[in-house]
């Protein structure tokens, strides 16, 4: 049954106010495509791992690979994903390439989102 089966069925009227009040809320389609791309790289358990271990200071691939007991291969792969999509960045010191969230908002969200899931 839809929707528009249900409204039906009840007899219910949608309150149009609402509804308008409720479209002016949503973003344009091009932040709603990239919101959802945003929260789509930390829908992956291995990056969410990733971003969570460097909430609290920056580490280098080989120290991120330990942490999460992964592949060294397969932590580089999730890493270029999250610089490209600009929630980790890099910092070259010598041969060592280390890396950190991009931004506080990052860690914001992780925080925010461990306080819901542990309500």
């Amino acid at each position: 049954m839809t929707t528009l089966d249900s409204h039906a069925r009840d007899n219910h009227i949608p309150d149009s106010n609402k509804v308008d009040t409720a479209r002016k809320e949503l973003p344009g389609y091009d932040i709603i495509s990239s919101m959802a791309q945003f929260f789509g790289m930390l829908s992956d358990p291995t990056r969410l791992k990733i971003v969570i271990v460097l909430k609290k200071e920056e580490l280098c691939v080989h120290e991120i690979a330990d942490a999460i007991c992964l592949s060294i291969s397969a932590v580089s792969h999730q890493l270029r994903l999250l610089k490209t999509a600009k929630m980790v960045k890099n910092r070259r010191n010598g041969k060592m390439v280390y890396y950190s969230l991009d931004d506080e908002h990052i860690e914001q969200l992780l925080s925010v989102a461990d306080q819901h899931v542990n309500e």
